[in-house]
């Protein structure tokens, strides 16, 4: 389905479905999409992501995903305290993107129209770039510290995977690039390409511990992943942050998107994803079908063996290697932002790259 066709149906959800919520102020459209001309095709393993802001004491984030019309929406709740000021979002490298350009569905108050007026101006300022740049590196720092913290292990190697990984965003963020999630390795190896820095990709892969796995590797543990991720979905009763991307709807992204990148001759780009949605599972499992962890433990525990990651010593190793590496990469960050070559990228110029989820 094209771009235009699937906002289409978005909007006349919200129009029927989110417009009477307690304390609506108006909803738009976030991540890729955002990056996406309206006449490309919506990506056979993406989703489309709708905001819904909220105002009032019981505003809280929360996330789903249902399907409308043949397109699988995630529609995530989004409390209006974070939407208040231009300023506010313009130093948030998750929220930016989403104001970016037009991206406003319904605004019975006309705030969110004003804030995308005024993101979308001020995007590109220096002052503002570095602002989000900042940002990421001090989530970032927070994960890896948060890996000191005893926690269950399924939830270490998840917040390990996100504390490693967001070191790729930085250089995107500086060049103006949609931070994006599922894809992040490879829209940061094209950029890092672009700018001669394919010596700095490569220490960012190592720090995942994939530099140097092979395709057969990788194509073995999503063969196990996919049998654990279906034996997850239907188990899973207790409430998880994740819930809605281990589910029926959510299988196409999860599994068959990282069988097209190992298809591109990406495999080392899908092991994140991999990581991540395998730690979920078990997750899952821990919570739920605890007696379902012997059988499928193992290949958890072979794909960590092959990044590295035997015990919770290997992972706060990684983590000061990670932290290691970030004044370079924050350097990087630099170097392209003083440049100042980054222009605006309109949708048209992501036709074919890696912006999508």
């Amino acid at each position: 389905m094209r771009v235009d066709a699937a906002k289409r149906v978005a909007r006349a959800w919200v129009q029927h479905e989110a417009s009477g919520l307690p304390g609506f102020q108006g909803a738009y459209f976030a991540g890729s999409v955002n990056w996406l001309p309206d006449d490309a095709d919506l990506p056979p393993t993406s989703d489309l992501d709708v905001m819904v802001v909220i105002d009032g004491p019981d505003a809280v984030a929360g996330r789903r995903k249902l399907v409308q019309d043949g397109v699988l929406l995630e529609i995530s709740t989004l409390p209006l305290d974070l939407l208040r000021s231009p300023e506010q979002v313009l130093g948030d490298y998750a929220l930016a993107g989403g104001f970016r350009v037009p991206s406003v569905m319904s605004d019975p108050t006309g705030h969110l129209t004003m804030l995308q007026v005024e993101v979308s101006r001020r995007f590109a300022e220096p002052v503002w770039v570095r602002r989000r740049c900042e940002h990421a590196i001090e989530k970032d720092i927070q994960y890896l510290d948060g890996l000191r913290v005893p926690r269950p292990f399924h939830e270490l190697v998840i917040g390990w995977a996100f504390g490693t990984s967001l070191s790729t965003l930085v250089p995107l963020i500086a060049a103006l690039r949609n931070p994006t999630v599922r894809r992040r390795y490879v829209a940061v190896r094209e950029l890092l390409a672009e700018r001669g820095r394919p010596d700095l990709y490569e220490r960012l892969l190592a720090l995942l511990g994939c530099a140097t796995i092979e395709r057969a590797q990788v194509e073995r543990h999503l063969a196990s992943l996919t049998d654990l991720y279906d034996a997850s979905v239907p188990v899973m009763t207790t409430p998880q942050p994740f819930s809605a991307d281990i589910s029926r709807l959510s299988r196409h992204v999860a599994i068959d998107g990282s069988r097209e990148l190992i298809q591109q001759g990406l495999h080392r780009e899908a092991v994140f994803w991999l990581v991540v949605t395998y730690g979920r599972c078990m997750t899952v499992l821990d919570a739920d079908a605890p007696e379902l962890l012997p059988e499928l433990d193992p290949g958890y525990r072979a794909l960590l063996a092959d990044l590295g990651l035997v015990d919770r010593d290997d992972f706060l190793a990684s983590a000061e290697q990670t932290r290691a590496l970030l004044p370079e990469v924050r350097a990087v960050a630099e170097e392209i932002i003083s440049r100042g070559d980054a222009l605006i990228p309109s949708p048209d110029s992501y036709r074919g790259r890696g912006g999508t989820e």
